[in-house]
């Protein structure tokens, strides 16, 4: 995947999307599959916003049957099996079990209800079937939960996936398809012809920062929420359509249960997750009104405090300090403007068309961005109705491949089966292609640090080929390394060399 600018600035596209999180890439890749000419542009890395700030979850809501959103959950239940199948690789179906307590907003007979109804508008997509649990059963699952007042709970299914590189499966894939995909182009305005129809936009290449136009007959918005600025530069005086809520995560060190959890806030009540996460535990999240830019968002004491204190009070053996998270991360919900509290607002998408001709994607879940993709491309395309590659055919990058060849790779590319399965966990079927750089240079091969499996070739093909234009890039959304606990800092130091010496 080559970012060539030269090619941005002298064409004129069938479709430009402004925005590479995950609706973007994904309108890329639908469209350029279709045949026509896509630009992605990106003012940052790659899923650098809220798609590399989730809670690491293809789910279909729970919690949105007590607002009785049955189609939105239907509808990403069975996107969560479209993923599945795309990219099992990076969605893993996992169990959770909500623990019930006296006094808990949500009783028991309401959680039980909720799972069996949840399996059946699951159908044929459903990818484990829920069961009910004593007080005894969950407290085997987790010896140090607190038992007191628990009167029972129930385990139900959803998936784990890895949501930057999901991303990036979708730009990799538009590229593939023929879209000219290009990180740290930033949107400044719209061209607009006599009629005042949008034919384009005015962009700054940030990294060179050489300004250019580039024309489209389309132009489609999914910059998340980004969305209410990009609204006010092409209609100046707009509405704002939205409202942004922050969610907060913490990876803390260690596995506080091998089961993930589903648990409900005394505080507030809203339900918050402990998941196993790359042999640590990931806390989250919150769900509070933010009303600053996008480009600021931060974790606050308070952010931290209200985790902590939550998980606390249903691991109270664990002991829960400060000093042992290892990081924290925030992103905003771009959540289509309503009223009531922040957690009750709906996860639906609304697709809008502007005076000027531009489509807006606004709202929406991770789980349903396929499904959001192909809404807006058919909107603004029509006539590629016939061409759209539907859920039954939607394949990504690293889909395919095949586990019986692992041990024959291993032996064929002279590295250990481990590193084999940590690769195709990764990349899929196309590991090999990492692999291939390091042929004939065996310190490529070589881990970058002792705290992950990650190994040089890796940064070099993060560069080459996955578009990484900086160390964050490759940490944060290539090889998922600042979630790690390395308090030495030795994995960044690492790269910093293997591209100083490897340019």
């Amino acid at each position: 995947m080559i970012r060539d600018i030269s090619r941005l600035a002298n064409n004129k596209f069938d479709l430009i999307v402004v925005g590479g999180g995950i609706n973007g890439a994904a309108c890329a890749n639908l469209a350029a599959a279709c045949g026509i000419s896509v630009a992605l542009l990106e003012k940052g890395d790659f899923a650098g916003g809220t798609s590399s700030k989730s809670t690491k979850l293809l789910h279909g809501g729970i919690r949105y049957l007590e607002n009785f959103e049955f189609d939105l959950v239907h509808e990403s239940l069975k996107e969560r099996f479209i993923q599945w199948q795309a990219a099992p690789f990076l969605v893993k179906p996992l169990p959770f079990v909500v623990p019930v307590y006296k006094n808990d907003a949500r009783p028991l007979w309401m959680m039980r209800l909720g799972v069996w109804l949840y399996d059946f508008l699951s159908g044929k997509y459903r990818i484990g079937r829920h069961r009910f649990l004593t007080s005894a059963e969950i407290t085997s699952l987790a010896p140090g939960i607190n038992p007191d007042g628990l009167v029972g709970g129930v385990e139900y299914f959803d998936a784990q996936m890895d949501d930057a590189r999901l991303c990036l499966e979708n730009v990799l894939m538009a590229d593939m398809h023929g879209a000219l995909a290009a990180n740290y182009i930033e949107v400044q305005s719209f061209i607009k012809d006599n009629n005042n129809h949008a034919i384009g936009v005015k962009a700054l290449d940030r990294l060179s920062k050489q300004p250019m136009d580039i024309f489209a007959s389309k132009i489609i918005v999914t910059a998340g929420p980004w969305s209410d600025e990009l609204i006010e530069k092409d209609v100046p005086h707009s509405v704002k359509r939205l409202r942004p809520t922050k969610g907060v995560h913490i990876v803390y060190r260690g596995q506080i249960s091998p089961s993930a959890f589903l648990l409900q806030s005394r505080s507030d009540k809203r339900i918050f997750f402990v998941i196993p996460f790359k042999g640590n535990s990931l806390i989250g999240t919150t769900d509070t009104d933010y009303h600053q830019s996008p480009d600021s968002v931060q974790v606050t004491d308070a952010d931290i405090q209200y985790l902590l204190q939550e998980a606390g009070r249903v691991f109270p053996n664990f002991n829960f300090d400060r000093s042992k998270i290892i990081t924290t991360f925030a992103g905003l919900r771009p959540l289509v403007a309503d009223s009531g509290h922040p957690s009750r607002i709906s996860r639906k998408h609304a697709i809008e068309s502007s005076s000027s001709g531009v489509w807006f994607v606004m709202g929406g879940k991770y789980t349903t961005y396929r499904a959001i993709a192909e809404k807006v491309v058919l909107k603004a395309l029509p006539h590629l109705a016939s061409k759209m590659p539907y859920g039954g055919q939607y394949t990504l990058y690293g889909s395919g491949g095949s586990n019986e060849e692992l041990k024959i790779l291993s032996q064929r590319f002279e590295v250990p089966l481990d590193l084999i399965r940590y690769l195709q966990g990764i990349y899929g079927s196309r590991f090999g292609d990492v692999l291939n750089i390091a042929q004939g240079n065996h310190r490529l091969k070589e881990k970058i640090c002792s705290c992950s499996p990650a190994i040089a070739a890796q940064v070099i093909y993060s560069r080459d080929v996955e578009m990484a234009q900086n160390v964050e890039d490759i940490m944060e959304r290539r090889l998922g390394l600042s979630y790690l606990d390395c308090p030495k800092g030795d994995c960044r130091r690492a790269i910093e060399q293997i591209l100083k010496y490897n340019s």
